[in-house]
């Protein structure tokens, strides 16, 4: 197996760019018999000639030409590494916080791109309600955060929709009877849109269960005691989505909202929120799942 190498592939460039040897090894702080040796093993390891020595100056023979292109793009690639595996200025932390149901598969796929390119910097993540996440915000806790809500507030960035659902256990029965039991967080912000929605539906409605646990919640509509109100897409594998025919109301469309990207200036949190938007982009909303 031949591999070409890195330094061999510098001086060739450098040749190129500067049209002669001697003046490549100024530029590489090299003697001229060393670059010119660097251009003979390539030539011999390629088995090709790269270069038109015939001239007054050197010119790049059909073959040559046709290498620079690769080797400009292999120096570059050299160089992207070293720079992003070993820069100090790519140290650091950065805290994100996300709604525990839109946590996955989104945000994994977004940590996993961000540690590839600065292995270096820490990402804080915390999960939590999307009112936590604001109040937190706004004393500095974290540098980035995603919500859900009906509109983005001051300084939201909106990046993706999906509506909101009813949901129950699977082949479950509850959202039938009257009053209908509900079951929702303290904190969820799509109670009161949920239970809005039922007071203008005129559907009487009690609430089954009163928790800060979201595994609470999670048994007590999997168990068919109660239903409740998800992100179409959301719901955990022994949940399902309630085909009620218009017994229930309709609910909106959320948006999911990030905010802090747009008045930062530290790159590595604007770098971070570019990922947070490529990734919800490529999503549709069905593919989303939350942990079960």
């Amino acid at each position: 197996m031949r591999n070409l190498d890195i330094t061999t592939l510098r001086s060739f460039v450098a040749v190129a760019d500067t049209g002669g040897v001697t003046r490549a090894a100024g530029f590489l702080h090299l003697t001229q018999s060393a670059v010119s040796m660097q251009l003979k093993r390539l030539e011999e390891l390629l088995g090709l000639q790269l270069l038109d020595r015939s001239g007054r100056s050197i010119a790049l023979t059909a073959a040559g030409e046709q290498l620079l292109g690769y080797a400009r793009r292999m120096v570059a690639l050299n160089d992207e590494v070293i720079g992003r595996l070993t820069d100090q200025a790519f140290e650091g932390e950065v805290n994100l916080g996300v709604p525990h149901d839109i946590v996955h598969p989104a945000i994994p796929r977004v940590l996993q791109r961000f540690n590839a390119s600065f292995p270096r910097v820490k990402v804080n993540l915390t999960d939590s309600a999307t009112r936590h996440l604001r109040e937190g915000f706004s004393r500095g806790v974290y540098d980035l955060i995603l919500t859900t809500e009906s509109n983005a507030g001051e300084g939201g960035e909106t990046i993706h929709h999906m509506p909101l659902r009813w949901v129950g256990a699977r082949s479950g029965s509850s959202w039938r009877q009257r009053p209908l039991r509900v079951a929702f967080c303290r904190n969820c912000i799509f109670r009161s849109l949920a239970t809005g929605a039922l007071d203008d539906a005129g559907i009487v409605w009690e609430m089954a269960v009163d928790s800060e646990s979201d595994r609470t919640i999670e048994a007590t509509v999997s168990a068919d005691l109660a239903v409740t109100v998800l992100l179409e897409g959301t719901e955990p594998s022994h949940q399902e989505l309630i085909d009620h025919g218009g017994a229930l109301p309709r609910l909106p469309v959320q948006q999911i909202n990030l905010y802090g990207a747009g008045t930062t200036n530290n790159p590595l949190v604007v770098e971070l929120a570019a990922l947070i938007r490529q990734t919800f982009s490529s999503l549709g909303g069905t593919q989303l799942r939350a942990a079960s």
